[in-house]
């Protein structure tokens, strides 16, 4: 079954329909749901420090499908949230994330740099994010730089896989990606967890690059300056979803709900409209 299919059974069923029922809905609209998922990048970051818990509790209170975290180790191997490879832009530290430990970075102040309000705010590690959200909000967890941290993808599987998370048929926790070697070995980890190949050009949205994503991805996750009806149907017609990146204006909303993408990542989630009209 389609991914874009699953999309739409799997809101239907929380409709209240039986399995049968939400299928033939599904078929009948042409597998597109009427419901768009916002998803809050790097939790509701225009609102809050970004890849902090107070980010996610502000995508949960502005209604977010999903929360997206960015995944990096320690020097001591624990998975911790932050996006750059350095601490030195969001927090009151300087260096590398892969040479600091578990407790050094636990130690920096990841919310001054956006606001004196959230000054103190900590790094939270993906274990504290999991625990608190899996059941409240979905996940779209990325893959940072794995290049630089050698079996990131097996930590990743096995902090879902004792959390009951490997199986993943509601589409509520979902593995993205620019490096799709990572994503490949992550696949064949933890098959039923969907993928989304992060990409940043047009020249990975080419018909050869889309068959090859669709052989272990689930979605398309591309820039949205190279969203435009073409790309989406084509991305459809391979049996994909696609969410874009990353609206900053909620003049940029509408046109894309015009286009059928599956998923809006911003890091305004009160910009998106849930309801294509």
């Amino acid at each position: 079954m389609h991914l874009i299919c699953h999309i739409a059974i799997g809101l239907l069923l929380a409709a209240g329909l039986d399995e049968g029922a939400s299928a033939a809905v599904a078929g009948a609209a042409g597998q597109q749901s009427a419901k768009v998922l916002t998803i809050a990048h790097r939790g509701a970051s225009g609102y809050a420090p970004e890849n902090t818990m107070a980010a996610f509790e502000k995508a949960l209170e502005l209604d977010a499908d999903y929360i997206e975290l960015d995944v990096q180790l320690s020097r001591d191997g624990r998975l911790m949230l932050i996006h750059d490879t350095t601490v030195n832009r969001t927090t009151n530290g300087t260096g590398l994330v892969g040479s600091m430990t578990y407790d050094e970075l636990k130690t920096l102040d990841a919310g001054s740099f956006f606001s004196p309000a959230f000054a103190g705010e900590p790094i939270p590690s993906l274990d504290e994010a999991l625990d608190r959200y899996h059941n409240r909000i979905g996940i779209l967890i990325e893959i940072k730089s794995p290049h630089l941290y050698p079996g990131i993808e097996e930590k990743i599987a096995q902090a879902l896989r004792v959390r009951g998370l490997h199986q993943s048929n509601d589409q509520k926790i979902i593995v993205q990606s620019f490096d799709f070697q990572s994503l490949k070995k992550f696949h064949s980890l933890l098959p039923e967890v969907p993928i989304g190949v992060l990409t940043a050009g047009s020249y990975h949205l080419t018909e050869e690059m889309l068959a090859e994503f669709s052989a272990y991805a689930d979605y398309i996750n591309p820039n949205l300056l190279f969203v435009n009806e073409d790309v989406v149907q084509r991305i459809h017609a391979h049996g994909m979803g696609i969410m874009t990146w990353t609206v900053r204006d909620a003049a940029q909303v509408r046109p894309l709900l015009k286009l059928n993408v599956e998923g809006i990542i911003t890091d305004y989630p009160d910009y998106v409209i849930r309801e294509r009209s």
